[in-house]
């Protein structure tokens, strides 16, 4: 079957990203077809640098990788066994050696990059590192494959700036053909509704530390991701939609015997792709699959984190995207799942309904995704219209996923979906520019003018909360949570008392330069304020009382002050710095960063 020619808009917001791009996107592409050019790298390494390179190998590795003519696979790993996500990887190196010897190559662990988990650190000084982890992340994945030993490599990482930070350090070497993957979800524990409700009362303190403390132990409870529809999903959704996995490979969970096939395929078929040099993961991430990647997004509802992690992915391979394209195609693209914080369902139950076969399919056939891509499983995005099997002799089959949703309360057609609209806007105005996830808001919250209560931190909101100041209509504006400020933690200890005074009635809206989280919920936030308050935005300039306009359906968001009185305000101080846990390391990152639309980078 053959898609819908490509949609107008995807098609003018794909050419203006392209001529955008032009300068940095040629240069970028010369230089990785430079060194595809050059041949692989082991060919040219010393006998010296050869022997450190097959040093530690078994014997019948070492005769394969001296010869300099087997392809050798480069596997970076962000193990480690507090990241349920990542607790599946710990046997992947084993299954990937053997797979790759029976496909007539061969594999090594290059290195490993840090995994921190966001569930641990939310609220907590840790986070302050959380973004800036992506950077080191892509700096380590950098220097674990600047050994030029490999033909091609392997990524394991599912969560929230592990993926990113993979994608931009492997983009750095994008002659290699690279394959991303992943562990799969957790079974699903406490229904999500309960979830929340625990969570609600608890603000309220009704509910004990123990009975919280319990619930979210049966939420997040074995191996394999979060199941909500964050970030760390959001992620495996765009690997896919961009071609960087084996088809259906996203969702299948650890216990699986699916999983592990679909892992033992990936390394044979890394191997077979570093044979020939097919598919370099430069020329698979151009600008159809980065407007994909944001399509797909759209229309799942998935995670505001990444309209900041897209911006520096795209940066990495030359192509410049903004939030303009964002809201231009989020304009035209239904929004076709419901997943929790966005409904009642997980991913669990998106992958029992159809899944990522019935969503590209669907968005395939309206031409809302660009079929004509490079992917690791070859040329067309039709291939991940497939959903993978187990045939009978245990390995990996293909066939054509469904074509019928099985389940309506959580994935529709294209011709009914939950919303005619993506689950991001764009709000701009005199504050500046923000983005705002309104997949999960309901229609009668999504404008909101009221008086704004100014916090320098979200600890400062919530012991406000306790102490029942809120009492009316109120935008909370949290400010000095940007990158420049502290880092950009994300702030979603705010979602559960938010969500409160909006069930007391109230009109409540967020505000802030910081991040939310993949999992902003049902009261409207305009989050990634843009400029933030320590680069000297008028956020700064706020008072309590200040009357806020938050639109999210004409995208405005406007501070109703007369502007003369606005520039005799002086702009507020910043808070002190954080010192401890790690923080002061950091200062350099916090002092080169880029804003937030422009990917929040330091590299």
């Amino acid at each position: 079957m053959t898609g819908a020619p490509v949609h107008p808009r995807v098609a003018e917001v794909t050419a203006r990203i392209v001529d955008r791009s032009r300068d940095s996107r040629r240069n970028y592409l010369a230089r990785i077809d430079a060194a595809r050019a050059a041949g692989p790298g082991r060919s040219n390494l010393s006998c010296a640098n050869l022997a450190h390179a097959f040093a530690a190998s078994p014997v019948g590795d070492k005769l394969r990788v001296r010869t300099t003519t087997t392809p050798n696979l480069g596997v970076i790993t962000a193990y480690n066994d507090m990241l349920s996500a990542h607790k599946p990887f710990e046997g992947y190196p084993e299954i990937i050696r053997d797979a790759a010897r029976r496909g007539g190559g061969t594999a090594q662990v290059a290195g490993g990059v840090p995994a921190m988990c966001d569930g641990v650190t939310q609220g907590r000084p840790g986070m302050e590192l959380s973004l800036f982890s992506r950077d080191v992340i892509a700096m380590a994945t950098a220097v674990a494959l600047s050994h030029d030993a490999f033909d091609a490599a392997l990524c394991l990482g599912v969560c929230d700036k592990i993926v990113p930070g993979l994608l931009i350090g492997a983009l750095e070497f994008g002659h290699l053909p690279t394959v991303f993957v992943p562990a799969g979800p957790m079974t699903s524990g406490l229904p999500n509704p309960e979830k929340a409700r625990v969570r609600a009362r608890f603000a309220e303190g009704k509910a004990t530390r123990d009975e919280l403390l319990e619930a979210e132990s049966q939420s997040y409870h074995g191996p394999g991701t979060c199941t909500f529809f964050g970030t760390a999903n959001s992620n495996q959704l765009l690997m896919e939609v961009m071609g960087l996995h084996l088809p259906g490979a996203a969702f299948v969970r650890p216990e699986d015997p699916l999983r592990e096939a679909l892992t033992r395929a990936a390394a044979a078929h890394a191997v077979a792709l570093g044979r020939t040099g097919a598919a370099p993961i430069g020329h698979v991430v151009d600008e159809r699959a980065l407007v994909n990647g944001i399509v797909a997004l759209l229309a799942t509802g998935g995670s505001t984190n990444l309209a900041i992690h897209l911006v520096a992915v795209g940066l990495a391979a030359g192509i410049r995207i903004n939030w303009d394209d964002i809201d231009a195609l989020s304009r035209v693209t239904p929004l076709l799942a419901r997943m929790y914080p966005n409904g009642s369902g997980d991913v669990n139950h998106f992958h029992a309904a159809g899944g990522m076969a019935f969503t590209i399919g669907q968005l395939l056939d309206a031409g809302l995704l660009q079929e004509d891509v490079l992917t690791v499983a070859g040329q067309g995005l039709r291939r991940y219209a497939d959903e993978p099997f187990l045939d009978a002799d245990g390995a990996v089959s293909w066939r054509q996923g469904e074509t019928v949703s099985r389940d309506l309360a959580i994935l529709r057609p294209v011709e009914d979906p939950f919303s005619g609209e993506g689950g991001l806007r764009l709000l701009q105005g005199d504050l500046g520019r923000a983005i705002v996830k309104v997949s999960a808001v309901a229609r009668e919250h999504r404008v909101v003018l009221a008086p704004a209560r100014v916090f320098d931190d979200q600890a400062a909101f919530l012991e406000a909360f306790r102490r029942n100041e809120f009492v009316s209509d109120v935008v909370a504006v949290i400010r000095f949570q940007g990158p420049r400020a502290n880092g950009m933690p994300e702030l979603h200890g705010l979602s559960p008392a938010l969500g409160v005074l909006q069930d007391r009635g109230l009109s409540v809206a967020l505000v802030t330069d910081g991040r939310m989280s993949g999992a902003s919920g049902k009261v409207p936030a305009a989050i990634h304020l843009s400029p933030e308050a320590a680069a000297g935005g008028l956020i700064a300039r706020i008072r309590d009382g200040d009357v806020v306009r938050l639109d999210c359906d004409e995208g405005r968001l406007e501070l109703l002050v007369d502007p003369d009185e606005l520039r005799e305000r002086p702009v507020a101080p910043p808070p002190a710095e954080g010192r401890g846990y790690g923080r002061e390391m950091f200062s350099s990152f916090r002092r080169w960063v880029t804003g937030s639309e422009e990917g929040a980078t330091a590299l």
